[in-house]
């Protein structure tokens, strides 16, 4: 049976996931070690796990609200003025979603008619630009180089903004380069939103990982942008609750709407035992200053410095990244690209990582490494790691 005159033209060309392509063939071979993983090593806090059993034990398993947990929300909302002093209406403003994904996809199939145009800091987050033709845009790449440490420059913005652009998409502190956009940044950018008169996805699910003393800027913060911004957490990083599915979206009420109305009939509400683990993590990080959180963002940095230097001294050249958890090297001394430097890696040293291509062309010479991962597992993944570079590496 032919069944492609049955299927969606945009949804066949889509490519899957390059992400998902090394991560498969890893997990089948059991002598490799992977680094390609974009997901917390340590285990959600005791407080959320026993919330979202005791939920369960109680009988908590009906429906939410659309929006979740007013109780939910309302953290949210005060743990966005804690930590960025930015206002948002728990009931008008905040709503909950499956994972930061979905808060992503209903921002763009609120605001996109077919054929508008939404800018992607190229290399970014492989979900951005197919989500965006999903909902009938067209992803315009905005290029990103390592001499800006990967980030997004108002001339490199204002370069591709066309009449049918109808929003940006603000990804930082960045998968897969680990670039963040300090204060002063955001606010080159946020001149040239205002000007084109553009909308703003913010998506900060790494919000809370930053190192060398750098503070995340909430893009909300920034003087005029809260009225034009859909900004984008969750709790699967800073939380170690990948599996749990908890995000939320933040909007000015007119698109918090239309956001919502979507949720209500593609999905009801997100799961809500993982709603009440999601409070209690919340509450647990207000009791305890954040503590948890704090420890592992202590562990990441401790990683991510000896990444960097590993990287460097085999002559890999990685700049330092100042969010996240991942270092982007870049391969093109080795005399291969992202893709065949992984291939071949993980062929011959069974080390698996990710070709920068995943995440856009101007990743093409790169490689995305997480370190997410204990440190004896990066120190092996090094040692073999250098002993592939001293092999093949062009001098």
């Amino acid at each position: 049976m032919n069944y492609q005159k049955y299927l969606s033209k945009t949804v066949m060309e889509i490519p899957p996931s390059g992400i998902r392509k090394f991560f498969d063939v890893a997990d089948k071979d059991k002598e490799v070690i992977s680094l390609g993983v974009g997901e917390p090593d340590f285990n959600t806090p005791w407080c959320a796990s026993e919330a979202g059993i005791k939920s369960i034990q109680k009988g908590m398993t009906h429906y939410t609200s659309n929006s979740g947990l007013p109780a939910l929300r309302e953290q949210v909302a005060k743990y966005i003025k804690t930590r960025f002093d930015v206002e948002y209406d728990a009931e008008k403003e905040i709503f909950i979603t499956v994972g930061a994904s979905e808060a992503i996809y209903l921002a763009l199939r609120a605001i996109l008619n077919n054929g508008d145009e939404v800018i992607v800091p190229e290399p970014s987050y492989v979900s951005y630009c197919p989500s965006v033709a999903m909902c009938g845009g067209k992803a315009v790449p905005a290029k990103c180089c390592v001499e800006d440490e990967f980030r997004l420059t108002a001339k490199n913005l204002e370069a591709v903004i066309t009449p049918k652009t109808k929003a940006l998409i603000l990804p930082y502190p960045n998968n897969p380069t680990g670039a963040i956009m300090p204060r002063e940044s955001l606010e080159e950018i946020a001149k040239v939103v205002k000007k084109h008169d553009i909308l703003v996805l913010s998506d900060e699910i790494y919000c809370e990982m930053t190192y060398g003393g750098v503070r995340h800027t909430c893009f909300t913060e920034i003087d005029g942008m809260k009225e034009r911004t859909v900004l984008i957490n969750g709790f699967s990083k800073a939380f170690a609750m990948t599996g749990w599915r908890v995000g939320y979206a933040c909007a000015p009420n007119e698109i918090f709407k239309q956001m919502l109305k979507i949720h209500q009939y593609i999905i009801m509400c997100a799961s809500t035992n993982s709603q009440y683990a999601a409070l209690a993590a919340l509450k647990g990080g207000f009791e305890d200053g954040f503590a948890e959180i704090k420890a592992m963002v202590d562990e990441y940095d401790m990683r991510r410095r000896f990444l960097v230097k590993r990287l460097n001294d085999m002559g890999l050249t990685c700049f330092e990244p100042k969010g996240a958890f991942y270092v982007f090297p870049c391969v093109k001394c080795m005399g291969m690209n992202g893709e065949q430097f992984a291939n071949r890696l993980l062929q011959e040293n069974k080390v698996a990582v990710v070709p920068g291509s995943a995440f856009g062309e101007s990743g093409n010479d790169f490689v995305r490494m997480s370190y997410a991962y204990s440190l004896s597992s990066l120190k092996k993944a090094m040692d073999k790691i250098e002993d592939f570079v001293k092999k093949y590496k062009k001098n």
